[in-house]
C-alpha cells in the first residue's frame, strides 16, 4: 500500500479521535463517519484505516468495516512514529505567537499563509487540530477567531490552585465510581512514558496523556460541574503549558507519581489518593511556576519551539 502525506495525516487524527474519546476494544468506526468528522471522502479514510490496522490499532470488523482491537498505548506508540503530515513546529509557533500577543484575536487564513509560509492543505489540517483542541474556531463567512486561554503566569498559577480544590475532592465525591477499564489504559499509557517514551513524545502529546489522565479520575466522580470545570481549565491553560520547562527527567518523575496514584484507586484507597492527589499538585504548581520564573525569555521561546527528543 503506498502511504500518501494525508493518509498519515489523516491515520494519525483518527488514532488521536481514538485516544480523545476513549473508545474501548471493540468499538465500531465507519468510514463515512469518519470521512464526516475529518471532512475527506470514504477513500482516504479507507487507507488511512488500512495503516492503522497494520499498526495493530483497528482490525476488520465481522460485518464489514474496522473495530478497535487494542487502544493500548503501545500500538499508539507506532502510529505516533510514523511520519506525520501534520506539522508541530508551525503549531508550536502559532500557539506560542498567540500567547505572546504576536497573533490578534481574529485573523485570515491568508494571513497565516503568509506569516508562516504554509500549503494551504497544511494550514486546514493544523486549523482542524487547533479547532478540536477548543482554542481557534471558525467565523461564519470569513477568517477565524482565537479563544479565551490563560495567558499570563499568575492565571496559570490561579489555575493550579483551583486544581487543587476540584480534584482531591472529586475522588471524595459520594458517587465516586472507578471506571477500571479506563485507569487501566491511563495507566498503560503513564507506563509507556515511564518506559522511556517520556524522552520521545511531542510536548502536546505528553500534556494529552496527561491531563487525560486526571480527567478520568475526575469522570469518576460523576459530578457534572467538576468534570466540566477540569475541561474548562485543561483548555485554557494548554498554551501556557506548552511553554513549562519542566525538563523530561522531571516530568518522568510526575507520571511515576501518576502511576502510584492510579494504583491507589484501584485498590479502592480514595482517601489516600485524595491527598496523595493533593500534594501531587501542589508539588507540580511549584516547579512548573519556579520553571517559568527562572527561565529567560529566549529560552521559554526556544522550550515551545520544538522540544520534541528523539531517541
Amino acid at each position: 500500500m503506498q502511504i500518501t502525506p494525508l493518509t498519515q495525516q489523516l491515520a494519525a487524527q483518527i488514532a488521536e479521535h481514538i485516544r480523545a474519546e476513549r473508545l474501548e476494544e471493540g468499538a465500531h468506526l465507519t468510514e463515512r463517519g469518519l470521512g464526516e468528522l475529518f471532512k475527506v471522502s470514504r477513500s482516504p479514510v479507507r487507507a488511512a484505516l488500512k495503516l492503522l490496522e497494520r499498526s495493530g490499532i483497528v482490525r476488520p470488523g465481522e460485518r464489514g468495516g474496522f473495530v478497535i482491537a487494542r487502544p493500548d498505548a503501545e500500538n499508539f506508540h507506532k502510529i505516533d512514529h510514523v511520519p506525520n503530515y501534520d506539522d508541530d513546529q508551525i503549531y508550536l509557533d502559532i500557539a506560542d505567537d498567540r500567547v505572546s500577543g504576536r497573533l490578534p484575536d481574529r485573523v485570515t487564513e491568508n494571513e497565516l499563509l503568509r506569516r508562516y509560509k504554509l500549503t494551504r492543505a497544511r494550514l486546514a489540517h493544523i486549523l482542524r487540530r487547533m479547532a478540536n483542541e477548543g482554542w481557534i474556531e471558525r467565523l461564519p463567512g470569513h477568517g477565524w477567531e482565537f479563544l479565551p486561554v490563560l495567558t499570563s503566569l499568575q492565571a496559570y498559577e490561579d489555575s493550579y490552585r483551583f486544581r487543587l480544590l476540584i480534584e482531591p475532592a472529586a475522588i471524595l465525591e459520594p458517587r465516586f465510581l472507578l471506571n477500571r477499564p479506563v485507569l487501566e489504559h491511563c495507566r498503560d499509557q503513564q507506563q509507556w512514558l515511564v518506559d522511556g517514551a517520556i524522552y520521545e513524545v511531542s510536548d502536546a502529546r505528553l500534556f494529552e496523556l496527561n491531563s487525560g489522565l486526571h480527567e478520568a479520575i475526575v469522570e469518576c466522580s460523576r459530578n457534572s460541574f467538576f468534570i466540566d470545570a477540569l475541561k474548562r481549565i485543561d483548555r485554557l491553560r494548554r498554551l501556557i503549558d506548552y511553554r513549562q520547562m519542566l525538563d523530561r527527567d522531571s516530568a518522568r518523575g510526575r507520571c511515576q507519581e501518576h502511576l502510584v496514584l492510579v494504583d491507589m484507586l484501584l485498590a479502592g484507597k480514595r482517601v489516600e489518593a485524595a491527598e496523595f492527589m493533593k500534594q501531587h499538585l501542589e508539588e507540580l504548581s511549584t516547579l512548573k511556576v519556579r520553571a517559568r520564573n527562572t527561565q529567560p525569555d529566549s529560552e521559554k521561546h526556544m522550550a515551545l519551539r520544538g522540544r520534541s527528543i528523539s531517541s
